[in-house]
C-alpha cells in the first residue's frame, strides 16, 4: 500500500571530505582547517592544494573534481546531476524575434532537484512544483497539466476549502465544521481528533454533532490527507466520504495520505467513490471490528500514470511493498530469495549447483561434497552432513573429498581407507601409517622379509613350523632368520 515519492536533496546531509584530515571539536577551526587544505584562490572547498584543484562555485560540501558535476551536493539545484544557479526557466528570449518564448529544455523547480514535469500530485506555479497555488491564483487545468493561474480579480470561493492541520485548526470540531458546508474540494488535509469527535473542555469546544459530519457529502478531492484517529461511537463506516474520488498527498504524515487508526466502532471504510491516491501510502490499523479492508487492491488506487509507465513492484515482491522498480528492491518476497534478490524458486532439482531453502525462504547452496541428485534434492541443510549422497566419499555421517590421514585423533593419530562403497574405514591396527584394511601395509620386520626373502637361509616352508616360528619372533633379535621365515610362511598362507 505505499506509493514512490521524489525527495529533495539535502545539501547539509552530505559529508564533507574537506574535513577528512581532521575532524576538529571547534567550528573556528574547520573554516581554519579549509583555508589550510584549499589554496587562496578557491572559494572554500577543493580537492587538492593547488590551484587548479578548486571545487565549482556550485558545489556544496566538497568535491571530486573541478567540474559542476564533481559536486558532493549542489549549492542551489541539481540538473540531472549538474549543479546550476537556476533550473532551465521556462520562457527564454529569443534575440531573432526579441520576445520571451517558451523554453523546450525548460525544467521546474522540486525542491532543490530540477524536474522536467512536476509530480502528479503537485501544481506548476510559474517555474516551480507547489502543493497549493498562491491565495491571488487559481487552480486550472490545462493539456493535462494542473497550473496555477492568476484569478483576474476575486478568486472564486465556495467550492474550495481550507482544511485543518495547522496550530489554530488542528482538527475538525464543533466550531470550524461549518466551514465546510457544499466544498467539493479541501486545500489541505483533514485531521478528525479525539479533541474535535468528543470536545475540549479547556478550549471550550463542544463534543461534535455526528450528523453534522454529513456536511462532507460534497468532498470530492482533497488536496493532502485524511487522517481519522477519532469517529463517533455511534457511526459504523466513513460514507460521510462516499463521493470522496481523489486524495492528492501534496503532504504526508510519515509518508502515509490516508491514515485510520484505532476506531472500534468500524465495521467498514464505505469509500465507494475513492479511485485515486497520488502520493503516499494508507496505514489502516488498530481497528479490531473493521472488515473488508484487505479485500481491496489498493495498488490500483495509486496514481495510473505511475501504473502505466510501469512502476509497480516486481511480481515476485510480497504484499509489503517494495523500494523501487525489481525483484531486488523487495520488503519481502512472495516466494524466495537469493543473494537479495527475490526469485521465483530455488534450484532444488536443476542447476549445477543445488540448492536448499532456509527457514525465511533464502536459497542456500548444498555444500560442494554433496553428490547432486536427479529428480530428487541434493541436501536438507548447508552441512556435509545433510547431502541425501556424497560426491567423493563418507566418514560417518559427513561427506569429504579425501579419507582422514595422519590426522590427530586424541592422543593417537587417525588414518582411514575408502572401503568399495566410498566409505572410510580405519586401516589395520598392524598399519603404520595406513592405506588398507589388512596387513597388507606392512611393517619395518615385514619389510626386512621382503628384501630377503630369496635368502637360502628360507628353507622351512612346511606349516608344521608354524607354532615354532611363531614363538621365535619373539626373539627376533637373536633369531631373525627364522622371523623371515614366519613372515615368508605367513604371507604365503595370506596370499592362498
Amino acid at each position: 500500500m505505499h506509493h514512490d515519492t521524489i525527495s529533495p536533496v539535502n545539501a547539509r546531509a552530505f559529508h564533507d571530505p574537506t574535513l577528512a584530515f581532521s575532524r576538529p571539536n571547534n567550528p573556528d577551526d574547520i573554516i581554519m582547517l579549509t583555508k589550510t587544505v584549499c589554496a587562496p584562490q578557491c572559494n572554500g572547498r577543493c580537492f587538492g592544494r593547488n590551484p587548479s584543484e578548486c571545487c565549482h562555485i556550485e558545489c556544496a560540501g566538497g568535491c571530486t573534481g573541478p567540474l559542476d558535476t564533481n559536486c558532493f551536493a549542489c549549492r542551489n539545484f541539481n540538473n540531472s546531476g549538474s549543479c546550476a544557479p537556476q533550473c532551465p526557466q521556462t520562457l527564454i528570449y529569443n534575440k531573432h524575434t526579441f520576445k520571451l518564448e517558451p523554453n523546450p529544455n525548460a525544467k521546474y523547480q522540486y525542491g532543490s532537484i530540477c524536474v522536467a514535469q512536476c509530480p502528479t500530485n503537485f501544481l506548476v506555479d510559474g517555474s516551480s512544483c507547489v502543493s497549493n497555488c498562491p491565495s491571488d491564483k487559481m487552480e486550472v487545468e490545462k493539456n493535462g497539466v494542473k497550473r496555477c493561474e492568476p484569478c483576474g480579480g476575486l478568486c472564486p470561493k465556495g467550492v474550495s476549502c481550507h482544511g485543518t492541520g495547522s496550530t489554530t485548526r488542528q482538527t475538525v470540531d464543533a466550531l470550524n465544521i461549518d466551514s465546510f458546508i457544499n466544498c467539493t474540494k479541501i486545500q489541505g488535509s483533514l485531521h478528525f481528533l479525539v479533541t474535535g469527535i468528543k470536545g475540549d473542555d479547556y478550549n471550550g469546544v463542544p463534543p461534535l454533532d455526528p450528523e453534522k459530519l454529513k456536511i462532507f457529502n460534497t468532498v470530492r478531492e482533497i488536496t493532502d490527507m485524511l487522517s481519522i484517529q477519532s469517529w463517533p461511537e455511534n457511526m459504523s463506516d466513513l460514507s460521510v466520504f462516499s463521493n470522496l474520488q481523489t486524495i492528492q498527498g501534496r503532504t504526508l504524515y510519515k509518508g502515509y495520505s490516508l491514515l485510520v487508526m484505532k476506531i472500534p466502532s468500524l465495521t467498514s471504510l464505505g469509500l465507494r467513490s475513492l479511485r485515486k491516491i497520488n502520493d503516499g501510502g494508507v496505514y489502516i490499523k488498530g481497528n479490531n471490528n473493521l472488515c473488508y479492508h484487505d479485500t481491496v487492491n489498493w495498488t490500483r488506487l495509486f496514481s495510473s500514470s505511475s501504473l502505466n509507465e510501469g512502476h509497480v513492484c516486481d511480481p515476485l515482491c510480497s504484499s509489503d511493498g517494495c523500494w523501487g522498480p525489481g525483484p531486488d528492491q523487495c520488503q519481502s518476497c512472495r516466494k524466495y530469495s537469493r543473494g537479495g534478490t527475490c526469485v521465483p524458486d530455488c534450484m532444488f532439482l536443476t542447476g549445477e549447483r543445488r540448492e536448499f531453502a532456509s527457514s525465511s525462504g533464502e536459497c542456500m547452496p548444498c555444500h560442494p561434497e554433496c553428490k547432486v541428485q536427479e529428480g530428487k534434492e541434493t541436501c536438507t541443510g548447508p552441512g556435509a552432513d545433510e547431502c541425501v549422497a556424497c560426491a567423493s566419499l563418507q566418514d560417518g555421517p559427513h561427506c569429504v573429498s579425501s579419507c582422514p590421514e595422519g590426522v590427530m585423533g586424541g592422543e593417537e593419530v587417525i588414518f582411514k581407507y575408502p572401503n568399495k562403497q566410498g566409505r572410510c574405514e580405519p586401516c589395520h591396527v598392524n598399519c603404520t601409517q595406513g592405506s588398507g584394511r589388512g596387513s597388507l601395509f606392512l611393517s619395518e620386520y615385514e619389510w626386512i622379509f621382503l628384501l630377503i626373502s630369496n635368502s637360502p637361509l628360507c628353507s622351512l616352508g612346511s606349516g608344521a613350523m608354524v607354532q615354532e616360528l611363531e614363538t621365535a619372533l619373539n626373539h627376533l633379535v637373536t633369531v631373525i632368520p627364522f622371523a623371515i621365515c614366519l613372515l615368508h610362511i605367513r604371507y604365503s598362507f595370506n596370499k592362498s
